[in-house]
């Protein structure tokens, strides 16, 4: 979908089925964003630099439900309409520790994708170089079509000059290009499956693949960053001039062992430095956390040198925060912002309903009005706790029955009831007191 393009139906039903699942959506997310215009001037700039061959970094800060991961993603769509690739990878203490950057690696090719393809898209990317390479050979006049030795001598050629700077670092990356494109030839399809794999970062790749190639072990912390610098030289070869690679929920370093954090803040040290140092032409990092992580002794303060290069000015008023900061400040919502993206999500609906008159006629601005305030007081009064759980309610139980029954009126019919099995922790743990099983609230 290009910027200012009308949304289609599928992505408008995408959208609304991921609402109702209270999930954030993959995709549509320009149809709900609210409050985000302010950001779009720089983070433009800031990806067409990126694509230009530059690099980029900005650090998101918000409590939760702040919207740290819609905002991600709303960035990720703009960045796939300027033609970059993107990643989104979520931290954790066991699945994806900050410290151990081959697993940073292998999850970013699990989630590679780009706007024609879903992850993981490295095997697309990598066959999209070499027919690339190809086609530049061929263009140049020099090769014969027909003679498949000399044209793949040739693209060998062009190969290794385009990944000349990755070679002298980690040779191993270009050597199993090398060995995939072989397997493809030769049509050994398990061999060139198994290198996608070892290109990828995957562990237990067959030995005879691996040796097909040259290559040998798994890949290490060392080596991840030179295969993320072989990575974004593929993709600008291919036509994607960058990578928008999102690192979710960082501030879970704060819950990790002592000494496993000071190694995973140094990681993240060292990959900003790396960024500025040029290494990374055609990359756009962003990280997400909460204040605590940037501003707490067990978070980003804990490392000198890393909160030096994250720091921010954040004791003006937020509507001074400038958008091309290192960290971006996400406010939250306030009773007027959640009503408005409730407008929003129901006028979307409305576009894809049954009976859009009755929608509209039924869940009005002013019924809006009351489903946040009482959804926010069920929160313990909380709105940046609430969107979630607004909009679930919003979708799954007023508007789906509004368009399904002549009848039904949420005035009438509908009393809101917030369960603790629905909640996630953060927002149990914000739940008004009363019965910590049900709180029962009647719309005026």
């Amino acid at each position: 979908m290009s910027a200012g393009a009308p949304a289609s139906p599928v992505r408008m039903r995408e959208v609304v089925d991921a609402l109702r699942r209270g999930t954030v959506p993959q995709a549509g997310l320009d149809l709900l964003a609210v409050g985000l215009d302010r950001f779009e001037t720089a983070l433009d700039d800031d990806l067409a630099a990126t694509a230009r061959g530059g690099a980029a970094f900005h650090a998101i800060r918000g409590e939760y439900g702040s919207g740290k991961t819609f905002f991600a993603r709303w960035l990720a769509e703009r960045a796939k309409r300027a033609g970059l690739a993107t990643a989104e990878v979520q931290i954790s203490e066991t699945e994806t520790p900050l410290h151990r950057l081959e697993t940073v690696y292998r999850r970013l090719t699990e989630r590679l994708t780009t706007a024609t393809h879903q992850p993981s898209a490295l095997r697309a990317v990598v066959d999209s170089w070499f027919y690339t390479l190809e086609e530049e050979v061929l263009d140049a006049g020099e090769t014969d079509e027909e003679d498949e030795a000399a044209l793949a001598a040739a693209v060998d050629v062009l190969m290794e000059r385009r990944l000349a700077d990755v070679a002298r670092t980690t040779p191993a990356f270009a050597a199993a290009l090398r060995g995939y494109r072989r397997a493809v030839a030769a049509g050994d399809g398990a061999t060139a499956e198994a290198l996608i794999a070892w290109l990828g970062g995957q562990k237990s790749v067959a030995s005879s693949a691996r040796r097909s190639a040259g290559v040998r072990g798994d890949l290490d912390h060392f080596a991840a960053l030179g295969f993320l610098q072989g990575l974004l030289t593929v993709l600008r070869d291919c036509g994607h001039p960058g990578l928008l690679l999102v690192l979710d929920e960082i501030e879970t370093l704060q819950r990790v062992r002592g000494d496993v954090r000071e190694k995973g803040l140094n990681a993240l040290r060292q990959l900003l430095d790396e960024i500025d140092a040029g290494r990374f032409p055609g990359l756009f990092l962003v990280i997400t956390g909460t204040p605590a992580f940037y501003d707490g002794q067990q978070g980003a303060q804990r490392l000198p040198p890393l909160a030096q290069r994250l720091a921010t000015d954040f004791t003006t008023e937020p509507r001074f925060d400038s958008p091309r900061a290192v960290q971006l400040r996400l406010p939250g919502f306030d009773l007027s912002q959640l009503g408005e993206l409730g407008r929003t999500v129901r006028d979307v609906y409305a576009r894809i309903a049954r009976n859009p008159d009755r929608v509209t006629e039924r869940v009005d601005d002013a019924y809006l009005t009351e489903l946040a305030s009482a959804v926010t007081g069920g929160l313990g009064g909380k709105v940046g706790v609430a969107p979630r759980v607004f909009l679930r309610k919003l979708v799954a139980d007023v508007l789906d029955r509004v368009d399904e029954f002549e009848d039904f009126d949420p005035r009438t019919h509908y009393a809101l009831t917030i369960t603790s099995s629905e909640l996630t922790e953060t927002e149990r743990n914000a739940a008004a007191s009363g019965d910590a099983d049900a709180v029962e609230l009647e719309l005026p």
